[in-house]
């Protein structure tokens, strides 16, 4: 209870005291910053406002030696500035297509980290990916994935953390922490509302200032606070007109002005088209080689001679790249090639893994008994791996992939392989009962899986769901027929379990003919292992989801997905020569997924916050200590007959002004059978307000609460009076 605490109203990792005095000992950041950008020349002064990205590709000549990675920033030795070596992302050091020939951990995916629902476990995450990264010689992740899922389509769900703003906002903030204790720079991404792929370097997102303020915006302010990132990355698309890196609105009056944030904001890849996004709020421009031209090199220094607006511009870019080098301690902290413990690391994502499955149904099949004599895995690769998503947050292993199916050719053809990790959930089930008569069937064909369950005690089928940054799913069914498999194959054995191994929300039309779902997303370097876990019982399943499964696409905002018909499926995102798409988010607004729901009082298939366990547990009573900090107490109770971790989730459920639902704290506990823990769980204050007029403004009056398990399963609820406020 009392680390809870602190991981929600401070930092979600703490950095070392010693760490922290150690990377400052010349003074502090800002002091730093000033000084040795007043000794920089005016040539040097456009030397750290740009990078490329650091593999071959074009015309580009690399520098001898380069690291092959995500992007690079040429350092200013003279000065003792550090170059910047940049890889990507939250879930690992970027495999790169091999091109290094090296691999690196897995994490599992943004989705299961968000289904753990514990910023601690999130927090070791990132320090052991940050680990690798330095170990390699990296001291940039390009990290900190936290868009709000708003359609479950969006082709780099599979990256991000959630659908709600304080969940994504803690568990993002949380990461960042864990990357920056090890004094590598972690960004938060992708700046803003960036929820979909489908023409992603042109589609404007086009939303409310409330809104926004209370949904995307919030889970960035949140993860800001809590991490303290390096550095923002905006993002491909337009918000409301203006290009997300070159957005005044944005970068200049709502992150920099409204926010104080003091570190630098680095374009995406190729999302960079004008000098003047320099005056709008960018201070970096990265992977030069996919923008039209170089705009902040030689094009900034003369615009710097001639206009003061860009002169004072150059100067603080330039501050604020040093400053954040400084506060993370990159320069003191170099970067230095060592050896890595890979098993040490493989536990720490087991453990993500782990915590991140969600049991979505069970009808008293799990967990499996040891003694089970007739196992058929049919499926999903189960004999090789397990699935991860495309792109550039791609990690895999040490030799690579086990399985690479390609999808397109060209120069992507690496980075969009549907690729498989080396952690066989098959060996594992197999490890986990030698004695079984255990086969595989890989379902190409429905017939000879048929067969197969019928002579089983127990048919398991891995289904896959393959989703990619750089193009989004045209609907939610499992792809290549896999529905039909399942629902033969459930029609055949009553005792079917179906592992889900997917990006993003799917429909499940075979669900009632069931006896087990687990939704194990992408569950990274040692995947298998922890799915034989959870279906054995040697771990109780904790994961809740992080995310609103809808029965159909018909429930959703937008039915239709903008541009599916108009656009080009296209992995860089560029559309045909002056071609729009403008996707209305003021049809949801502030009320993504399950507030979107509970709005219209829709019924989905699995609500925001659900997961079953192999014991039970009971919540409540709540009560609410109110004040200027409001703190939520109520009691967890395991009523079974078997240790466990549950989720406590509280929720306001209703305003002055009506009827509401927002989740407005939670916390993780595990606890032995019978024991119960009473937890103490901060409210913010903006959750219960609403912005309006250009800041945060709170009715006085009655608003109710309520604990529960999940969005639509809540106790009777209580309520609290408070006071009027602004701010």
């Amino acid at each position: 209870m009392r680390r809870y605490l602190v991981l929600a109203m401070g930092s979600a990792l703490s950095i070392p005291a010693a760490s922290h005095a150690q990377s400052n000992k010349s003074g502090d950041p800002d002091t730093r910053a000033a000084a040795v950008e007043k000794q920089m020349t005016d040539a040097e002064r456009v030397t750290i406002t740009h990078g490329i990205m650091a593999v071959p590709f074009g015309t580009t000549k690399l520098p001898e030696g380069l690291l092959l990675g995500a992007g690079y920033v040429e350092g200013i030795p003279r000065l003792g500035v550090p170059a910047l070596t940049e890889t990507d992302a939250s879930l690992g050091v970027s495999y790169v297509g091999g091109l290094r020939g090296d691999g690196a951990t897995a994490l599992p995916s943004g989705l299961a980290m968000g289904a753990t629902w514990d910023p601690d476990l999130i927090g070791r995450g990132g320090a052991t990916i940050a680990g690798e990264a330095q170990a390699k010689g990296f001291n940039v992740l390009l990290a900190g994935g936290i868009n709000l899922v708003r359609d479950p389509r969006g082709g780099r769900n599979f990256e991000y953390l959630g659908e709600d703003p304080l969940h994504s906002g803690l568990l993002g903030g949380a990461a960042i922490a864990g990357i920056q204790s090890r004094h590598v720079m972690s960004t938060v991404k992708h700046f803003a509302i960036n929820a979909v792929e489908t023409g992603r370097q042109f589609h404007n997102a086009v939303i409310g200032d409330s809104a926004l303020r209370m949904s995307d915006l919030l889970a960035f302010e949140i993860a800001i606070e809590r991490g303290n990132p390096g550095s923002v990355m905006c993002a491909y698309n337009r918000v409301n007109g203006a290009s997300a890196c070159g957005n005044d609105a944005l970068l200049n009056g709502v992150l920099k002005r409204d926010w104080g944030y003091k570190g630098f904001v680095m374009s995406d890849w190729g999302a960079v088209h004008g000098l003047d996004f320099a005056v709008k709020g960018l201070d970096q421009q990265s992977g030069a080689q996919l923008d039209a031209k170089l705009y902040f090199g030689a094009e900034l220094a003369e615009a710097a001679r001639r206009d003061k607006r860009y002169k004072a511009r150059l100067t603080d870019m330039n501050r604020r790249i040093l400053r954040s080098m400084y506060a993370v301690g990159i320069d003191t902290y170099p970067p230095a090639k060592a050896p890595i413990d890979i098993a040490a690391n493989a536990r720490v994502a087991q453990d993500v893994a782990e915590q991140g499955i969600v049991l979505l149904r069970n009808r008293d099949v799990l967990p499996l008994a040891a003694k089970a004599q007739r196992i058929a895995v049919i499926g999903g690769f189960a004999d090789s791996g397990v699935l991860s998503g495309g792109g550039s947050s791609q990690v895999q292993g040490v030799g690579g992939p086990v399985v690479a199916i390609p999808t397109v050719g060209g120069p992507f053809a690496a980075v969009l392989a549907q690729s498989y990790q080396r952690s066989s959930p098959l060996e594992a089930i197999v490890a986990r009962v030698p004695k079984a008569d255990v086969v595989f069937r890989s379902g190409r064909y429905i017939a000879d899986a048929v067969a197969a369950a019928k002579k089983a005690d127990v048919a398991i089928v891995f289904a896959t769901q393959w989703m990619t940054e750089g193009l989004d799913a045209p609907d939610l069914s499992l792809p290549d027929g896999q529905d039909a498999l399942v629902s033969a194959v459930a029609e055949a054995n009553p005792n079917t379990i179906v592992v889900l191994e997917t990006g993003s929300q799917v429909v499940m039309p075979w669900l009632e003919k069931t006896a087990a779902v687990l939704e194990a997303w992408y569950p990274g370097a040692r995947g298998g292992e922890a799915i034989a876990a959870i279906l054995f019982g040697d771990v109780n399943p904790s994961g809740r989801l992080p995310v609103t499964f809808p029965a159909s696409v018909d429930q959703l905002p937008r039915p239709k997905l903008p541009g599916s018909d108009t656009v080009e499926p296209n992995f860089l995102g560029y559309g045909k020569p002056g071609q729009t798409l403008d996707i209305d988010y003021n049809v949801e607004g502030a009320d993504v997924g399950y507030r979107w729901f509970a709005k219209r009082h829709a019924a989905p298939l699995f609500p925001f916050g659900f997961g079953l366990s192999y014991t039970r547990f009971e919540h409540g009573p709540l009560t609410i200590v109110p004040g200027a900090a409001p703190v939520a107490r109520f009691a967890v109770t395991n009523t079974g007959k078997r240790s466990g971790a549950d989720v406590g989730q509280v929720y306001l459920t209703g305003t002055p002004a009506g009827d509401a639902t927002r989740l407005v704290g939670f916390s993780k506990v595990t606890l032995k059978p019978g024991e119960k823990r009473i937890l103490e769980v901060p409210i913010d204050p903006r959750l219960l307000a609403t912005w309006k007029d250009g800041r945060w403004d709170m009715a006085a009056g009655t608003y109710r609460f309520a604990v529960g398990s999940s969005a639509a399963d809540l106790e009777t609820p209580v309520a609290s009076g408070f006071l009027a406020r602004k701010w």
